[in-house]
């Protein structure tokens, strides 16, 4: 029997999207022998205000200019194009309706998967999707609350841990370095930057703003 084409999904805001998100993706692909990557920018996150997060263009531009040359990464518009909060699962059930005879990995931070408990309909997403956690150096599962780890275990073959330097790579640490006028170079890819910088990109906001990394 051939092997189930294997999908790559790596969700996120992408504001912007930098080297981590890029790495992190290709160590998936190796790792998992994933045949191919969907790059998928959230329309409207539902863990965000609107007003902290650029406009879906500039996400979108960002994302499709800094995968053009990888022939296994490829930019959907899913979340983009649908009305609503960007939901996991709603963005799983659409992607399997388009891809019903492939297995589907749901790549993402290590940070966001510890929450999936209190994400909409968790169970379902088990079911939809493998979940692929990227982490830092250093990062301990039974650091975690005893019920994450419990979940983690009863879900082992669905939930997988990848550690990937290239995560210490922040989202706000490079909207903050570009708000004070400080360099990104080697942070995101240079057409990114060069992106943000025609496009003035958070320069105007304060380099102190928290936000959550996507």
């Amino acid at each position: 029997m051939a092997r189930k084409r294997r999908i790559g999904i790596m969700g996120g805001t992408f504001d912007p999207i930098h080297y981590g998100h890029l790495v992190t993706a290709e160590r998936a692909r190796g790792d998992y022998e994933l045949d191919q990557v969907l790059f998928l920018p959230s329309g409207t996150p539902p863990h965000k205000p609107l007003d902290q997060v650029t406009d879906v263009k500039h996400r979108y531009m960002m994302t499709v200019l800094a995968t053009l040359t990888n022939p296994y990464f490829e930019v959907s518009r899913v979340d983009i194009d649908r009305e609503g909060k960007s939901y996991t699962i709603d963005t799983l059930r659409i992607l399997k309706s388009i891809y019903p005879e492939s297995e589907l990995f749901f790549i993402t931070g290590a940070d966001a998967i510890l929450e999936i408990m209190s994400w909409k309909n968790p169970e379902r997403l088990l079911e939809l999707s493998e979940f692929i956690a990227a982490t830092r150096p250093g990062f301990c599962l039974e650091n975690s609350s005893q019920q994450v780890v419990e979940w983690f275990k009863r879900n082992n073959k669905r939930l997988h841990l990848l550690q990937v330097p290239a995560m210490a790579i922040s989202s706000t640490d490079i909207r903050s370095r570009v708000a004070q006028g400080q360099s990104i170079r080697y942070l995101v890819p240079e057409v990114v930057e060069h992106y943000i910088k025609k496009n003035r990109l958070y320069h105007s906001q304060h380099p102190d703003r928290e936000g959550c990394d996507e």
